[in-house]
Formats: structure tokens, C-alpha cells, sequence
């Protein structure tokens, strides 16, 4: 069965591109364009995996990843944080709240897709 992945981001065109490529590797791919939208998708979709972007409208990235750490139902839940805040003090937020990666913007979708493969443990 296909691992399923959550692209979460308020930027269309990066929505497009991840989706595009996501699906190509194989992936079952949901799509959210706000922290609400976010939250009420992981509880339908069941994502093993969140794309997460940090700024958005209605809740951050780090508000949903903070919600998402609270809920110990969802423990196993990797998120991945993608975001043009890529200043040290970011980072060590993301990861202090909870992210298992963060990745900045602008990124190479190689390695992107190679790291979420190897997260998931997919070959």
C-alpha cells in the first residue's frame, strides 16, 4: 500500500510542484493550503507523512506541529518542516517543537524526495 503524504502550504505553485512530484514516486498525496485545513485533513487523510509549511494563514506550521505532538494518537506522524525561515533560531523551534526535519526554501527536489523516501523507509 502506498504511504500517504500531506503537502500543507499556502503558495500554489509549490503545492503543484510537490504534489507533482510526490505522486510520481508513488506516494498517495492530500493537499491543505492553511493550518485548519491542515489539522482536519490529518484527521481524515491519516498522512504517514506532513510537508509542512511554516507560514501560513489561520495557524503556522509550528502551531499545527505543535497540535499535531499534543495528540499522542498520531505519534508515529514524521513532519517535515519546509520553509524560507531558515535562520538557526527556526530551525531549533521547529525541531524543538516536535518536527522530525526542516527543510529551507529554496530546496532541490532530489533531495527532498530522497529524504521523505528515507524517512518513510521507502526505497
Amino acid at each position: 500500500m502506498a504511504k500517504k503524504i500531506l503537502i500543507v502550504d499556502d503558495e500554489p505553485n509549490i503545492v503543484i510542484s510537490l504534489e507533482f512530484l510526490m505522486k510520481k514516486e508513488g506516494f498517495e498525496v492530500a493537499v491543505a493550503a492553511d493550518g485548519e485545513e491542515a489539522l482536519s485533513k490529518v484527521a481524515s487523510f491519516d498522512p504517514d507523512l506532513i510537508l509542512l509549511d511554516v507560514m501560513m494563514p489561520k495557524k503556522s506550521g509550528f502551531e499545527v506541529c505543535e497540535a499535531l505532538r499534543a495528540d499522542l494518537s498520531r505519534g508515529g506522524l514524521l513532519i517535515v518542516m519546509l520553509t524560507a525561515k531558515g535562520r538557526d533560531t527556526e530551525v531549533a523551534k521547529g525541531l524543538a517543537i516536535g518536527a522530525d526535519a526542516y527543510i529551507t526554501k529554496p530546496f532541490s527536489t532530489k533531495d527532498l524526495v530522497a529524504r521523505v523516501k528515507s524517512m518513510l523507509g521507502v526505497a
